[in-house]
């Protein structure tokens, strides 16, 4: 395989997406990401390393996928203000019967629900923080808190696999590979139980030491005290049901993913609203959920992506492609979990968002790959994409978001202890993961 790379575009194409990435990671003065990607984008077309032509086809990748995650994080910030998610957590807590070994496992098991209907994002920013919360009744003190938090932000990623809408990678790399709703989830949903036992046994073995034997249920709210929008909160079970029937039903008839989850923020919206009941007056604050929505996303996902196909357009990707075919050629056991490694270190390195893209088109672009290999490594690269990403501080964009909202609580993991940390419970969940993709893929497919 002849490797193509344009010499004199390369250096730039390279340097202006380690600028862009710096920024997008730090927030340098509280720059936001969208703005930090949208300047990286114009100075890849200023120089030459993307052209306009780039943009409708870029476009074209991660506007589904982008939408999806603006409407569903809008669901969850109208449910956390009905108080469904708190709802939600004092019950578990009740089911623990004040035995601290029990709720853990709960808390967990309620976390990798959460991410699959929610994405790992509304997990980091809702749950996590109701979490704490709860933690700081109870009288938890710093390492039970750090066990319970460290298992919400690890399962927010370990866990976000079975559906495409759990996680912005799934919807890139399932639209992409132009994978059904239906085809993904017949896949990835056997292969996320196996993640998240996985989860729970690391977690488990890493942090039981640290869990309280007793905790006080008295001291909780009850559950139904913390509903403040009844209306939202009972019709809320028929919206995200239906939300769920819609995914699998609408794909078949080429409706996007991202208008099914739009026309549940909108219905969620007119009740919230009491747009139809204009003497009523609304509980929920609508206008600023809308101001807290991820619009930013929106931008980001064009500006960065131009960066990442900058890489392609000087021929990057190619050595990649290369790399790939070559781990081919051991066979598709090897190949699916090199693959996900793979995956899981360009993420650790650059982030899971770009690392999805450039990992797609190298995976597009690597000839004379048997189908079923070809197969394999387009679902590795999600698994490296969603739980390895959990590797790194930076891994994730889910994972920066929960670092700072413990910063705001009050709780501050320093990127050494994350990582130290992080490693030991990421490597085994990764590799058991993919594993159960190698088995069950094939069956999957038979």
């Amino acid at each position: 395989m002849t490797i193509s790379v344009d010499i004199s575009a390369a250096p730039k194409a390279i340097a202006i997406f380690i600028f862009t990435l710096t920024l997008v990671i730090w927030q340098p003065r509280g720059l936001g990401i969208g703005f930090s990607a949208v300047g990286g984008a114009l100075l890849a077309l200023a120089t030459g390393v993307v052209s306009w032509k780039d943009i409708p086809e870029v476009w074209q990748i991660v506007w589904n996928a982008t939408f999806t995650l603006v409407a569903l994080i809008v669901i969850s910030l109208i449910l956390d203000e009905a108080g469904f998610f708190r709802w939600l957590a004092l019950h578990v807590a009740q089911w623990g019967k004040g035995r601290g070994k029990l709720l853990y496992p709960l808390v967990i098991l309620l976390g990798a629900v959460v991410t699959a209907l929610f994405t790992n994002d509304g997990t980091a920013l809702i749950l996590n923080p109701i979490v704490m919360e709860m933690l700081l009744v109870l009288g938890f003190g710093f390492q039970a808190t750090l066990a319970f938090v460290m298992a919400t932000g690890f399962i927010a990623d370990a866990t976000s696999l079975p559906l495409t809408v759990s996680n912005l990678v799934n919807i890139i790399c399932a639209d992409y590979f132009h994978i059904s709703f239906g085809e993904y989830a017949l896949v990835m949903v056997p292969v996320n139980f196996v993640a998240t036992a996985a989860s729970l046994g690391v977690l488990w073995l890493y942090f039981h030491r640290s869990i309280p034997s007793r905790y006080s249920v008295a001291e909780l709210a009850s559950p139904a005290s913390v509903i403040r929008d009844r209306l939202v909160f009972r019709c809320s079970f028929a919206v995200l049901g239906l939300l769920l029937c819609g995914y699998f039903l609408a794909e078949p008839l080429g409706v996007p993913v991202c208008l099914i989850a739009g026309l549940g923020a909108l219905v969620l919206l007119v009740l919230a609203g009491r747009w139809l009941q204009p003497k009523s007056k609304a509980v929920i604050p609508i206008r600023k959920i809308l101001r807290e929505a991820p619009w930013q996303v929106v931008v980001f996902s064009l500006g960065m992506y131009l960066v990442v196909t900058g890489l392609r357009n000087a021929g990057l990707t190619a050595i990649l492609s290369h790399s790939l075919a070559r781990l081919s050629d051991w066979g598709f056991s090897v190949t699916a979990i090199g693959t996900g490694f793979i995956a899981t270190l360009l993420s650790g390195v650059m982030n899971n968002l770009p690392t999805v893209l450039i990992n797609a088109i190298a995976i597009q672009d690597a000839a004379d790959l048997d189908p079923h290999i070809r197969q394999a490594m387009v679902y590795a690269n999600a698994i490296g994409c969603d739980v390895g990403a959990k590797i790194t501080p930076t891994g994730s964009l889910s994972t920066l978001l929960w670092l700072h909202v413990l910063d705001r609580k009050g709780l501050h993991i320093s990127w050494g202890q994350y990582l130290s940390i992080s490693i030991i419970l990421t490597l085994p969940v990764l590799f058991v993961t993919l594993l159960s993709l190698v088995l069950w893929l094939p069956l999957a497919r038979a």
